[in-house]
């Protein structure tokens, strides 16, 4: 058997096991901290699809007023860089070919990005009418869900 083929297979049985998608994790963590000025044990992210884009969530845990402060203002400047097309601090924290990403920066000209206050924290709206850039916020949805584990949710 070709040792390439033997190398992938083992390679692959590896990617699948818990140990190393709880590693993946703690850099997901990490980078976190260097792009989100909120406590990661403080808040929750929340990723809600919808038939026309999705909205993202991020909430204080017990209203912690500096913690919803931060949200918001993290939030609101992220919608601004959504809206440009900018995904410099996702493609930071989760890679350069995270899924969805370079469609939605392509794309972002077809996509409504709108902030929005809510009690305990902040939203981001994202809105179009193009098919392939909404699957592409579904997808970069479950990617951020799969990468922040506990910290996020759908």
């Amino acid at each position: 058997m070709n040792l390439r083929i033997i190398a992938a297979v083992l390679l692959a049985g590896f990617a699948c096991t818990p140990a190393l998608a709880q590693t993946r994790q703690q850099i997901i963590r990490e980078r976190s901290t260097h792009v989100m000025p909120f406590s990661m044990d403080d808040t929750m992210h929340r990723f809600q699809p919808t038939p026309t884009g999705g909205v993202m969530t991020v909430i204080a845990h017990d209203g912690d007023a500096t913690q919803v402060a931060l949200v918001r203002a993290h939030l609101r400047k992220e919608a601004a860089a959504f809206a440009r097309g900018d995904y410099a601090d996702p493609a930071y924290i989760h890679g350069k070919r995270m899924p969805g990403l370079a469609a939605l920066s392509a794309g972002s000209r077809r996509i409504s990005v709108r902030y929005g206050a809510v009690s305990d924290g902040a939203t981001i709206a994202f809105r179009t009418t193009d098919t392939s850039l909404i699957t592409a916020l579904h997808r970069w949805f479950a990617a951020q869900v799969s990468d922040h584990g506990h910290d996020a949710m759908m």
